[in-house]
């Protein structure tokens, strides 16, 4: 079950998980992005019981396409895991996104989080050990300081194969370079060029600064 507007079956597939709690501008914004861009794009909920509508950490409601447990065993080019509060605690607490991105590593796939989840969701089970993050500069502190780029709005670790970002303001450079690593630079400037997106995030994300 897929959103109403995926593109053909050979586009890139990505599942972005959400959660009662679930930080709006992260969840539009990288949706949206990554529509433009062409991707096929999955919201499931990971709500205990199930429902597809889940009010954000705002009180905006949000609504899923599916349960992430019937994708569960579906391949994705890559996850997503929003922030927010509660939202990112339900993420970590539910064995079925633990499993579906630890699958999702195991197979080389991009794995991309943003504000609390970094440390909430993946520092929290240990699921990146080695591999350099950045998060909110609310939790970015519980990240070990050998592993942690407080300075850096967006991080990507090559050797992870993970990106990270740190807030709602970061969401449009994050979105942008998920499409950036899956489509490449040209179709990230193909995207940001009608957003009229501001000069220096498509230069940072683009050229490699993000």
């Amino acid at each position: 079950m897929t959103n109403a507007y995926q593109p053909a079956d050979q586009a890139l597939k990505v599942a972005l998980c959400i959660a009662p709690g679930s930080e709006e501008m992260e969840v539009i914004n990288t949706a949206d992005i990554l529509i433009r861009a062409g991707m096929q794009l999955t919201i499931a909920s990971a709500a205990e019981d199930g429902s597809l509508a889940v009010k954000g950490s705002r009180g905006i409601t949000l609504t899923a396409d599916c349960p992430l447990v019937d994708i569960a065993d579906e391949p994705f080019d890559c996850v997503v895991l929003p922030g927010g509060l509660p939202g990112a605690e339900y993420l970590r607490d539910s064995t079925l996104v633990v499993e579906f991105v630890k699958q999702h590593k195991y197979d080389g796939k991009l794995v991309a989080a943003i504000c609390a989840a970094p440390v909430i969701v993946l520092e929290h089970h240990g699921l990146y050990p080695e591999a350099l993050m950045t998060a909110h500069p609310a939790f970015v502190e519980r990240i070990p300081e050998d592993r942690r780029r407080a300075g850096r709005r967006v991080m990507f670790d090559v050797n992870n194969n993970l990106l990270t970002s740190q807030a709602p303001g970061t969401s449009q450079e994050f979105a942008l370079e998920i499409i950036t690593l899956l489509m490449g630079k040209s179709k990230t400037a193909e995207v940001a060029e009608p957003m009229v997106m501001w000069p220096s995030m498509c230069f940072d994300v683009i050229g490699g600064k993000a």
